[in-house]
């Protein structure tokens, strides 16, 4: 029987080089038997690579893995599995055209002599799903779910497939606080089961609730591991970004100014027909952070996509500074002053194939100075973009690199680099901080206070309550596309504001 802490992964002096960017560089790695071990770094450190590598998604450039004592060569997702290796991955490796049970089997296919045996993968599917608290609907398509459900749906994915070592990338970045206890809980089970579970996280807490032990890498390279008994968030932090970090910023007085968003009575569809946004009313005024709290799939994406001209509104309406934007185009809503950060920063945010420096000018490209007459000025879009990456810290090789190969972090920086960038009077933020580090959290965080300071409405959609009372001047909570209370920030907790959002004990006159 093997020793607690013999090592189940080694992964040795590992480099991955990208025509001359070293990603990795000489990175060293071990996986106990029977334990959750963090992963940590900046946006940009080379933790996805360093785990894409292990799940053969990508081939090291040099370096050594050790697999249960054996030296192994992953050369590609099915040696992996082979393994008994399985990654859930941040952004999603799942067909939108395909069910949730399909994507389930995908590859690994029950079979009936030559028919697919759909019963009795359905029978373990929804097993797995009920033992793990991963509710789904099997036979919804991909692309009509939600982000959390997606996650859900890529989880069972790894384990119908048998695995015993688990590579999590910032697998609650889209859950509850309620959830986020649920799948920690899940976790540890898995670990008391004898699994074995690399964890990349940038949330410290999550790390000090359920890792044994945490690797830090910074810039590519190993910084260390130390057990997470007796490390604090500060300790950490230090570690991963090299500096002291803030974690609570000051925050002026509001001044509060003229209604810049007005929202009366509003009722949008989801994308099957039936009511998501049920009779909202609310008004976001010039110099506050309205925060918008509430379990995902309660109708924030749906409001979010009809105040940018993305949906179509079912009837009531809104304005922007006095003038009727109901059902105009995303182009004349932006323009008007509107800054949008979207949740899905891959759908609704980048186009992944353009250059980053492009992407940067999605918004402003036919407008001077970065065209004239219709004719791009190439060299204005390039320095522009370069100012940008400069100022918001994105890590990238240079501005013409695609969109599509930054980190997933990096992504969101360039994102909220450019709506930010662009003055605007309402700025419309869907989880900002999804995916970000410590150090760009606080970053992000002093640009939006300084957006409110600076007389900006800002609407902050977000699934992290210490996010939402932290910035928020006030505070409305959705259950189930309407209003169920508006608090005060510092006059509520966050079990309160969890009981709204589960519509324990809703607003007088809703239902």
């Amino acid at each position: 029987m093997e020793k607690e802490n013999t090592n189940i992964i080694e992964m040795r002096h590992i480099v991955k080089d990208f025509n001359g960017f070293k990603a990795n560089n000489d990175i060293n790695l071990t996986l106990r038997k029977g334990e959750i071990l963090a992963l940590l770094g900046e946006n940009g450190a080379g933790k996805s690579t360093l785990m894409s590598i292990l799940s053969g998604l990508l081939k090291p450039t040099s370096g050594e893995i050790y697999v249960r004592g054996k030296k192994v060569v992953i050369d590609g997702p099915n040696a992996a599995k082979e393994l008994k290796i399985g990654m859930v991955h941040q952004h999603f490796m799942l067909a939108k055209a395909f069910t949730v049970l399909e994507n389930i089997i995908l590859g690994h296919e029950t079979k009936r002599g030559i028919k697919l045996d759909f019963k009795t993968a359905r029978k373990q599917i929804m097993a797995l799903s009920e033992k793990y608290g991963l509710a789904i609907d099997p036979d919804a398509k991909i692309a009509n779910i939600t982000v959390a459900q997606q996650q859900r749906v890529e989880i069972l994915k790894v384990l119908y497939r048998g695995a015993d070592i688990l590579i999590f990338d910032e697998p609650t970045a889209v859950l509850t606080p309620q959830e986020i206890t649920e799948f920690i809980k899940i976790m540890k089970n898995l670990r008391n089961e004898g699994k074995s579970i690399i964890l990349i996280t940038h949330k410290l807490n999550e790390i000090r609730e359920s890792a044994d032990r945490v690797t830090v890498i910074r810039h590519g390279k190993s910084i260390g591991t130390v057990d997470v008994e007796g490390a604090t968030d500060e300790s950490l932090a230090e570690m991963m970004v090299g500096r002291h970090v803030n974690f609570k910023l000051p925050k002026k007085e509001a001044k509060v100014g003229k209604t810049i968003l007005s929202v009366k009575d509003l009722m949008v569809n989801e994308d099957r027909g039936t009511l998501a946004v049920k009779g909202l009313t609310f008004d976001v005024h010039a110099g506050e952070i309205l925060g918008l709290a509430g379990i995902d799939g309660n109708g924030q994406d749906e409001l979010v996509e009809a105040l940018t001209g993305l949906r179509h509104v079912k009837s009531g309406h809104f304005t922007i500074k006095g003038s009727d934007m109901t059902n105009k185009r995303p182009r004349k809503i932006t323009e008007l002053g509107v800054s949008h950060v979207p949740a899905d920063r891959q759908k609704f945010g980048l186009i992944l194939e353009m250059s980053l420096a492009d992407n940067i000018a999605l918004q402003t490209y036919y407008q001077k100075p970065y065209s004239n007459h219709g004719i791009i000025n190439h060299k204005a879009i390039t320095e522009h973009a370069k100012k940008l990456i400069k100022k918001f810290d994105v890590r990238t090789k240079d501005e013409n690199l695609k969109a599509g190969e930054l980190s997933g972090g990096n992504q969101q920086k360039a994102i909220i680099a450019r709506e930010l960038d662009r003055n605007s009077d309402l700025i419309i933020v869907f989880q900002p901080t999804r995916g970000l580090d410590v150090g760009a959290i606080e970053y992000i965080h002093k640009q939006l206070l300084a957006q409110r300071d600076a007389g900006k409405a800002v609407l902050l959609i977000s699934y992290e309550l210490d996010e939402i009372m932290q910035l928020s001047d006030r505070i409305i909570v959705l259950h189930n596309g309407q209003e169920s209370g508006e608090v005060l920030p510092e006059k509520t907790s966050e079990r309160e504001l969890g009981l709204l959002m589960t519509g324990a004990h809703k607003k007088e006159g809703t239902n």
